[in-house]
């Protein structure tokens, strides 16, 4: 399946995602969009009900890309809580501070355990960003 900023993909033992963006910015709101996408089928139908300040900080842009998904990937599966609507205030290689709004998906299609390091490596192409990466399910 094809998305825009993002490709899902298939994986031997996990789900994986080619992700795209123009900028590190970019690649990090696609990563979480993908992965919104795998977890619940109809992100449209998502209240807006809940809305979260997050602040997270990594040693680099991968670390950042891994600890990013990780704290979705924990609201979703703490409080069934996903978040469709994004907004990056800042980000660099070493932090991202964004607004979350969304709320309680009726129903989680994938249960992601883990965004795993497997082979994750940020590269730029001639389109921008890109990165593959693998999900413990």
């Amino acid at each position: 399946m094809t998305c825009s900023g993002f490709e899902i993909i298939d994986h031997t033992a996990d789900w994986a995602l080619r992700v795209t963006g123009n900028d590190l910015r970019e690649l990090l709101y696609n990563a979480a969009m993908g992965m919104n996408r795998l977890m619940v089928a109809d992100v449209t139908a998502i209240p807006q009900t809940h809305t979260r300040q997050v602040t997270l900080s990594a040693y680099d842009a991968e670390s950042l890309l891994v600890v990013w998904l990780s704290e979705l990937a924990y609201f979703a599966e703490m409080e069934q809580l996903v978040f469709p609507v994004i907004e990056l205030q800042e980000v660099s290689v070493q932090s991202v501070t964004a607004v979350l709004r969304g709320g309680h998906a009726p129903e989680l299609q994938k249960h992601i355990k883990a965004v795993t390091y497997h082979n994750l490596q940020i590269s730029q192409t001639a389109q921008g960003l890109e990165v593959t990466i693998v999900f413990d399910v």
